[in-house]
């Protein structure tokens, strides 16, 4: 009994102490790029290897913005719906799989990027990487990795989509604009039509007068 006790200990401490780490060689912003990842997911079993890491990107990264740096020999990276998966043959039993992605550009209005992953070993098991810090769980068992960037710089935030008074207000305009080529045009059509009557008028007054002038003469 006490042996299985020990041993209940001993697993559930080596599952609280292997985690998967993200950082960077030097200290990022937020809304720059192209930024370098680094991940070491650390290896909980020395009899078998761990054969492939998948990754939930953070909302503001695509999977088509993140390409492969570096990773252990034969591996390769693998788009996702919502991220990426890298594997290939299974490392050493007990070395931890460390690899390196290039991400296109980090979102502007986050600070916190969590990374959340599944981590598979040969013999099919699967350590799920994924839990946040909350407020019951300050400290969860299975953490996702994390990477923590400065404030983006003034301006770099993300681009909102327009509000719906922005889209009224420019709605108007675009109404606005054939309303006024239409009245344009009416008024155009107006002062032709009363050029063409006011020359029609004058042209019969001349003619009236030549008239006039030579019935005068005849008689």
């Amino acid at each position: 009994m006490a042996a299985s006790v020990v041993g209940l200990v001993l697993m559930s401490a080596g599952s609280a102490g292997a985690h998967i780490e993200v950082f960077t060689d030097a200290p990022v912003q937020a809304g720059t790029g192209p930024v370098t990842l680094h991940f070491m997911a650390e290896s909980e079993s020395q009899t078998v290897g761990i054969v492939s890491v998948k990754t939930q990107l953070p909302e503001g990264i695509a999977p088509g913005d993140v390409a492969l740096a570096s990773g252990p020999e034969g591996w390769a990276l693998t788009p996702t719906a919502d991220g990426f998966e890298l594997g290939g043959p299974p490392v050493a039993p007990g070395v931890d799989a460390e690899y390196s992605v290039t991400v296109a550009l980090l979102p502007a209005d986050s600070t916190e990027l969590p990374f959340k992953t599944l981590q598979r070993y040969a013999d099919g098991r699967e350590d799920a990487w994924i839990e946040l810090p909350s407020d019951a769980a300050p400290e969860p068992q299975m953490p996702a990795p994390v990477l923590t960037v400065t404030p983006a710089a003034p301006g770099a935030a993300t681009p909102s989509a327009p509000t719906a008074d922005e889209t009224a207000t420019s709605g108007s305009a675009d109404t606005a604009a054939p309303v006024e080529a239409s009245q344009s045009t009416d008024e155009e059509s107006n002062a032709g039509t009363i050029a063409l009557v006011a020359g029609l008028l004058v042209a019969v007054a001349i003619g009236a007068g030549v008239w006039f002038w030579r019935a005068r003469r005849s008689s």
